[in-house]
């Protein structure tokens, strides 16, 4: 998608994915994390925000075109690192205490999102928060955002606690903390 395109989905600057990064790290509620992954960061732009709240931040894509602007973009936080991972399939040992899906669920097979259930299960810290957000109109990928929200949480329930659940005219955002 980057390499046709130097911003396939207007990320830098359509009104709805700036709404949509706000409202995210508003989410946040202020919040430090010590260690934060990001799955899906694209270029960055995301990613740059939440590196203010993030002591180590841990950001993947498949892409190595928008890891490359992803890495521009925050070279002034030396704490923000970046790899090119196919998540699930490729995923970190380390432990975090938030992990971020900002429109990367849906992209996910049924399988896939088990296996993201099971990876959370063991790599979110107890009060380590999830935050997602999906667009929650129509499209072609495996599973629409509202799905991809629902079949992760079901075999999450009793280890994550639902803190927030907004829905906004084109896009949901939730936040689950890993209880004790």
């Amino acid at each position: 998608m980057f390499s046709g395109t130097n911003d396939p989905w207007d990320l830098e600057t359509s009104p709805y994915e700036q709404a949509k990064y706000q409202d995210s790290v508003a989410a946040l509620g202020g919040r430090t994390y010590a260690s934060a992954f990001e799955i899906g960061c694209a270029k960055g732009v995301l990613t740059a925000k939440l590196g203010i709240f993030c002591k180590s931040l841990f950001a993947i894509d498949v892409s190595i075109t928008a890891l490359a602007a992803a890495r521009q973009r925050v070279a002034h936080l030396d704490h923000v690192s970046f790899a090119q991972m196919a998540f699930p399939q490729d995923a970190p040992s380390g432990h975090f205490d938030l992990v971020v899906l900002s429109e990367v669920a849906y992209y996910w097979d049924d399988r896939d999102i088990c296996r993201t259930a099971d990876w959370l299960e063991t790599h979110l810290v107890t009060g380590g928060d999830l935050l997602l957000v999906h667009f929650t109109g129509d499209t072609d990928y495996p599973q629409s955002g509202d799905d991809a929200v629902t079949k992760l949480l079901a075999p999450l329930t009793g280890a994550l606690d639902v803190v927030t659940a907004s829905r906004r005219p084109r896009y949901r955002l939730d936040l689950w903390r890993r209880n004790p």
